[in-house]
């Protein structure tokens, strides 16, 4: 059967890492698992006890495509408890998942052939996406001295119709603050180009609160998930923000791409935002883990990376020792039986010379991972 040009995407490497770690646990094999970009915690108690309950007195049918208009108001209040912004819960959409919102604002945003800058490294599905609906990813590929960040020189002389950003950033954990944010808002919309941004990683911070796009501008899309700080990956629950003029547009894209997102989880969600406390001790336990990391990583070698302003992942240059992160990735697995994710996943012209550590999982997980890791370098003569 014939099939489209859209669908020849790269696929997702730490798809393949997760299932190679997957097989060789069925193997009888006790793997520790730094290569997946989600909490080990589940969704918080409350969430899961209001959905027991709701369960039994509805029939969780159809939502409206905007989502229930609670979780909507209950978004809009995070964004005045959070960053102090009065935000109409009108401009809120709620979607299948963060995944789902990048392709309503996509769709919305660009038409086929369009180009939209993205940062390199950075998260391989935008790449893959932006390719799937026939438009041109543009890799910017940032500098260290910006801490992997894009900067307007980046794009300036590049004729694209969009820059998405992501702050905190996957793999890199780093940061914009608001001179850096705006400089960017003020160079995107100088071109007239659409600026997305990213903010599924808000709450995860450590050192200094993540500023969000809204901060300086309402001419913006901002992408949120419950995946994340919330703790809910598997429920596929998002959101998004969107100027006033652009919300029936959304509207009328999710109605057909999905009619609403899953009402369970809709359900689930509003009850997760008041569970602060859980929360709390979920962030408490990635401080934990970043500290072990910063402190880790270099005594077992992995020496060249900055250290994350949030989310919880740590992006190390180990270029010094291989030119195949794949294979490198895949040795460490093998080996000692530790997953980590190859950097060309993040980066296709300079991801051959990282890897992607996460520390979303148990501190004694990170405990035990450096050490096996502190092994593999010390075999192989690095350290």
């Amino acid at each position: 059967m014939r099939n489209s040009r859209r669908g020849e995407v790269d696929p997702f490497i730490v798809m393949d890492v997760m299932e190679a770690a997957r097989q060789a646990e069925a193997a009888g094999r006790h793997i520790i698992h730094m290569e997946v970009g989600q909490p080990s915690t589940a969704a918080p108690k409350a969430a899961r006890d209001a959905l027991t309950e709701t369960m039994q007195s509805d029939a969780l049918g159809y939502t409206v495509a905007l989502g229930l208009p609670a979780l909507r108001q209950r978004i809009a209040k995070l964004y005045g408890d959070w960053y102090d912004v009065d935000l109409d819960p009108n401009r809120v959409i709620v979607t299948p998942g963060s995944s789902g919102a990048f392709l309503l604002a996509f769709s919305a945003l660009f038409d086929a052939g369009d180009s939209v800058a993205i940062g390199a490294p950075g998260y391989p599905s935008y790449r893959q996406i932006l390719k799937a609906l026939s438009l041109n990813p543009v890799d910017l590929q940032t500098a260290p001295e910006n801490r992997l960040q894009p900067v307007p020189d980046d794009f300036a002389e590049l004729d694209v119709q969009g820059l998405m950003v992501a702050s905190p950033a996957n793999p890199t954990g780093t940061m914009l603050d608001k001179t850096a944010m705006t400089a960017l808002i003020d160079a995107t919309q100088a071109k007239g180009a659409a600026f997305i941004s990213d903010e599924i990683y808000h709450g995860i911070e450590y050192e200094a609160k993540a500023v969000t796009a809204l901060e300086m501008t309402d001419d913006c899309y901002v992408i949120n998930s419950f995946s994340k700080y919330f703790s809910m990956t598997g429920w596929r629950a998002g959101w998004m923000v969107v100027p006033e003029d652009h919300v029936r547009l959304i509207e009328r894209l999710a109605q057909n791409m999905f009619i609403c997102a899953p009402h369970v989880s809709q359900v689930a969600a509003l009850a997760a935002m008041d569970c602060d406390d859980e929360l709390r001790g979920n962030l408490a336990v990635y401080t934990r883990n970043r500290q072990m990391m910063i402190e880790g990583l270099p005594k077992a070698g992995f020496t060249k990376f900055a250290p994350p302003d949030g989310a919880f992942y740590v992006y190390v240059d180990v270029s010094d020792f291989t030119n195949d992160s794949r294979q490198f990735a895949r040795d460490i697995l093998d080996e000692v039986g530790v997953a980590v994710t190859p950097g060309l996943d993040f980066d296709p012209i300079r991801g051959a010379g990282t890897l992607r550590f996460s520390y979303a999982r148990s501190s004694q997980d990170i405990a035990d991972g450096l050490e096996r890791l502190a092994r593999f370098m010390r075999t192989h003569g690095h350290v």
